[in-house]
């Protein structure tokens, strides 16, 4: 059998070359929660609109799943509930198993591709089938031949004197997240394969899930790693790091606090507690400074947004790829209700900073919105709708 030569990244058709940093391009929910056969496809800054109960959440949520698989975490531990997963109208087969179906599009130097999932919840949760290729080569492709052992059988592409390379997989992760350590990468075929595979990795595990709780951040916290927790709870602690460490994008969060606050920002202070606690505050000038905690329900959300979108992966509680210099890495940011509780100001405000941040090409953003209208005049915005009449 002929060995095919290592395949050339493919070029757009603006004639601009594959992105250096692989990014997911889209999110696919064959059978998810309230969606069936559906594709979101996913730019450097997208908007999930709709109204409750749509099914925004849950998209964010299956992302995040995946984000989560991609950096090896147990089945388990991403889908505690995974019966919540599952369609509602989802009727179980003679075997009394149901489940549900997830997948994804990486872009970058190694071209689209494409990763799908099929999960059983019911009667015990684990992957029953996975799927990953590229140009519609099969690279990987795994499937539960004996309901009775904790595994699947795959089978990875070789294109050596053997074709395809067959062995057993642990039934409760991601198999794609662990052919780097199975594929020795002599052929061009296996080359590919963990091309494919890593690119896939890289671009799924920098994601960070966010939902600011404002209840959690009005009062003091106490002094910890100084990296920002999905809900941001502890926003004072990352504020007394960041005002420290970098000037620059401190002057940046000062900024966008200013516009998108009541009232004069001079600054925005932290301060360590003798008991070992952090409180933050807005200087208004002439010193008068106002807590944190007697800001606005929006005003807090939008601070939280805003010194999100302001940082990175050192600063943010991610798992990025360690062994991928950050460089070569997106940072991808699922900001839930990335609209609620905001006046239009703040709104506008946001937007604006998430474009000029995700055209920077270091950080992607997917949101979700009540009314992808917010939008209108957003550079490089992508508003995907999923509201069902």
């Amino acid at each position: 059998m002929t060995q095919p030569a290592l395949p050339t990244p493919p070029v757009l058709p603006d004639g601009l070359d594959r992105p250096d940093r692989p990014c997911v391009t889209e999110l696919r929910l064959a059978a998810f929660t309230t969606h069936r056969r559906a594709a979101f496809p996913l730019g450097p800054l997208t908007l999930l609109a709709g109204r409750s109960g749509c099914g925004k959440t849950s998209a964010l949520r299956a992302y995040e799943a995946l984000a989560r698989l991609g950096g090896g975490a147990e089945l388990g531990a991403v889908f505690p509930d995974p019966v919540a997963c599952v369609p509602e109208r989802a009727r179980p087969d003679a075997q009394r198993r149901r489940g549900f179906r997830i997948g994804c599009t990486a872009d970058g130097p190694a071209g689209p591709v494409r990763l799908d999932v099929a999960v059983q919840a019911e009667p015990e949760l684990r992957v029953v089938g996975e799927r990953l290729t590229a140009d519609s080569l099969v690279l990987l492709e795994t499937a539960l031949r004996d309901p009775g052992k904790r595994a699947v059988q795959a089978a990875w592409h070789t294109a050596g004197p053997t074709p395809v390379t067959r062995g057993p997989l642990p039934d409760d992760r991601l198999g794609t997240a662990m052919l780097p350590l199975r594929v020795a990468g002599t052929t061009p075929g296996q080359r590919r394969v963990l091309a494919a595979a890593e690119q896939m990795v890289v671009a799924l595990r920098s994601a960070f899930a966010c939902d600011p709780q404002p209840a959690l951040m009005r009062g003091p916290v106490q002094a910890g790693s100084g990296r920002l927790l999905g809900g941001c709870g502890n926003l004072a602690d990352v504020l007394w790091r960041t005002r420290a460490e970098c000037g620059r994008r401190h002057a940046q969060f000062v900024a966008a606090a200013r516009a998108g606050c009541t009232g004069p920002v001079t600054d925005v202070l932290a301060r360590l507690n003798g008991n070992g606690t952090v409180a933050a505050a807005v200087d208004r000038g002439h010193g008068l400074h106002t807590d944190l905690g007697r800001l606005g329900h929006g005003e807090l959300r939008y601070l939280a947004f805003a010194l999100v979108l302001l940082t990175g992966p050192g600063v943010l509680e991610v798992d990025p790829a360690g062994e991928v210099p950050a460089a070569l890495q997106t940072l991808t940011v699922l900001a839930d209700g990335f609209d609620r509780g905001l006046d239009p100001r703040q709104q506008r405000q946001l937007l604006g900073l998430a474009a000029r941040m995700c055209e920077r090409g270091h950080i992607r953003l997917v949101g979700a919105v009540g009314d992808g209208s917010c939008a209108a005049g957003t550079a490089g915005a992508t508003v995907v709708h999923l509201d069902r009449d």
